[in-house]
């Protein structure tokens, strides 16, 4: 068992390659332009599949927090015009793709308050983008997916006893041990960067701290512990953001922006 997760520790840490923007090593084999593609193929099924917004109040103030905020983003990111999308769904959600798409949910403006709680919901999605979360995602499943091959071959090759149930051991260390723990690090991870985008922008940081609050009434308690969740707990996220307060605070203040974005 050592050496098989030692194997797969190595093909992880050899394949290391990027840095992201807060120093963490990241594991990057698909360029840009192929998750670019892959996002604007998956908002594509998205638009057909999910019923979109028509009020127009709705999507001008959603474009009128995405414009303040995506305007943060450097052009190593994306160069082009970001499309924004507002889907007429109940789920308490938003995302953003590679290739500049942002979607939100109807549900997520019933629980954002106002529009410096909904930036810092985009702020936290466009994090991802620009921390390359998904590619590092979709690296370390391939890594992975490699890795226990080999193992399975070579148990295989060398008629290992149990190899059955061994490799179902292998496959939930690595889900409660490698992949869960790396989700809740690119949540936090987007938080931070959020919160520095939104008070750039010339929203409120305090009020990510109270979105997370309104989150945490909306589900009711109603979660898995922690360390089997790809989330981290709300109250972590609100400890963690609050220790950041003093480093966004003055980002805000010296922001010559202002939006008044309006529901």
């Amino acid at each position: 068992m050592r050496k098989i997760a030692m194997t797969i520790a190595t093909l992880l840490l050899v394949s290391s390659c990027a840095t992201s923007p807060t120093g963490r090593n990241q594991i990057l084999l698909y360029s840009d332009d192929q998750l670019s593609q892959m996002g604007a193929q998956a908002f594509a099924g998205m638009k057909e599949s999910i019923k979109i917004s028509n009020r127009p109040v709705e999507n001008q103030y959603v474009q009128c927090i995405a414009d303040f905020i995506t305007a943060q983003v450097g052009p190593e990111v994306f160069d082009g015009e970001w499309e924004v999308v507002v889907f007429d769904d109940p789920q308490v959600n938003a995302f953003a793709l590679p290739g500049g798409k942002i979607g939100v949910y109807t549900g997520l403006l019933e629980v954002a308050e106002n529009q410096h709680q909904l930036a810092a919901v985009m702020g936290h999605e466009v994090g991802h983008v620009i921390a390359h979360h998904g590619n590092e995602r979709m690296s370390q499943g391939t890594l992975i997916n490699v890795g226990s091959q080999v193992v399975a071959q070579t148990m295989a090759a060398n008629e290992v006893a149990n190899s059955g149930p061994i490799m179902a051991a292998i496959g939930l260390g690595l889900q409660v041990g490698v992949q869960l723990p790396f989700s809740r690090t690119h949540e936090s991870e987007a938080d931070e960067i959020g919160l520095e985008l939104m008070a750039r922008a010339g929203f409120k940081p305090s009020e990510a701290v109270e979105l997370w609050k309104n989150m945490e009434a909306a589900a009711g308690g109603q979660r898995q512990p922690e360390f089997l969740s790809t989330h981290p707990a709300p109250q972590t996220r609100i400890d963690d953001l609050t220790a950041l307060l003093p480093a966004a605070t003055p980002l805000y203040q010296a922001s010559r922006s202002r939006p008044d974005c309006k529901q």
